[in-house]
């Protein structure tokens, strides 16, 4: 494990008015392109905590960043939004101040199976009761393991984060290098306090035997293990939505562009779960009306780069082959193409003309029997 550059620590000046994300200290960290693992939108939950007195441990992995009400109070104190415990508390008059090893804790189901890159921690509005220091820890069990199991001896946890101190009203990030698959996660707070959000960056890793007696299944999407490698454009919202799970509810749900002022096109490349044979397509511009993509044209390709000499017709330099030539898109509209035979790849690329956007690309197949073989042997390596 290493902790990211820089460090936060230490309370945040007291709100003031106006912004109050002005004093707000964060960074840029290198993983957070990557798929939030423990996103509600794909199955995560907060599923126990040891305390949550003045504010639900739910509130951990909302969408969107936190909100500050300053005028909000209820009758247990100030309401945060976030995940928020009562002052401990020494063992008496004599000994006031909880014992070192003292903390609260939060276990968290990720929403799909996954290897983890890097954690943010968010203390946003928390100034002078965020926790004094974090640790956090990851298992792997199947199934679905209720809290007592997840608790019981015997459960072997991975520390991801050792015990380090934070600040507060901060994005305090932590940089995992764990080569293996989790499932949960322990969040500790050192010895107590609030924490506003919870982000756990990564790849998800599900499970080839469920894949398997799918059979036909979404070969891209980000809980099936697809990912999006590369975008032109993430003005507006980032290209990852656009294999979300589900139908986008609204327009920033999706992936929509600046307004092109040159003669350009924009475009998506994605990574397959593995090499698969591609059969049907969905493209969605539901919530998408006055600045959907005009037209889209779908390209694949099948493991390194290839040559551009001597490549067959429908093919471009770099050994990409189009599969799906450029076809005007309705606003608010869910297009399906049935392709005319198989089309094995690993790699695709959407594009878009001339900018624009789209809310969801669905590609419908099966991984190839070599797709598979490596997929799996990736599970027992990752300890599946």
């Amino acid at each position: 494990m290493n902790v990211s550059e820089p460090r936060f620590t230490g309370d945040a000046q007291p709100y003031g008015g106006g912004d109050p994300y002005a004093d707000y200290r964060a960074a840029d960290f290198p993983f957070t392109h990557l798929t939030d693992l423990a996103d509600r939108r794909l199955g995560a939950g907060v599923t126990a905590a040891n305390d949550e007195f003045f504010a639900e441990r739910e509130n951990l992995l909302k969408p969107g960043p936190a909100t500050f009400e300053p005028e909000r109070f209820g009758h247990k104190g100030k309401i945060m939004d976030g995940w928020e415990t009562r002052r401990r508390r020494g063992s008496g008059g004599a000994r006031p101040h909880p014992a070192d090893t003292d903390h609260d804790w939060a276990l968290v189901r990720l929403g799909v199976p996954g290897t983890i890159r890097g954690i943010v921690v968010d203390t946003a509005h928390f100034r002078g009761n965020h926790p004094r220091a974090v640790s956090v820890e990851a298992t792997a069990l199947p199934g679905t393991p209720s809290p007592a199991d997840l608790l019981a001896d015997g459960v072997k946890w991975t520390v991801l984060v050792p015990r380090t101190e934070i600040g507060g009203h901060a994005a305090n990030g932590f940089a995992v290098d764990a080569p293996r698959r989790f499932t949960h996660l322990r969040i500790n707070q050192h010895p107590d306090g609030g924490i506003a959000r919870l982000r756990v960056y990564g790849e998800a890793r599900p499970d080839p035997a469920w894949l398997a007696a799918l059979g036909t299944f979404d070969v891209v999407a980000l809980e099936n293990g697809g990912r999006v490698e590369d975008a032109s454009d993430r003005f507006y919202s980032p290209a990852a939505h656009t294999i979300g799970p589900g139908r986008s509810g609204r327009m920033d749900d999706g992936w929509e562009t600046r307004r092109r002022r040159d003669l350009g096109h924009d475009w998506i490349r994605y990574r397959t779960a593995e090499q698969a044979e591609i059969r049907a397509v969905e493209i969605d511009t539901a919530y998408l009306k006055g600045n959907a993509a005009g037209w889209a044209a779908l390209w694949v390709r099948d493991g390194e780069p290839g040559p551009a000499a001597g490549r067959a017709a429908g093919t471009e330099p770099g050994g990409w082959t189009e599969i799906l030539p450029r076809t005007a898109l309705q606003p608010d509209t869910n297009h399906r193409y049935v392709l005319p035979a198989g089309v094995v790849a690993s790699e695709v690329r959407l594009d878009i003309f001339p900018d624009g956007g789209i809310s969801r690309l669905r590609l419908f197949g099966s991984l190839t029997r070599s797709g598979a073989a490596r997929l799996a042997a990736r599970h027992r390596e990752l300890g599946g």
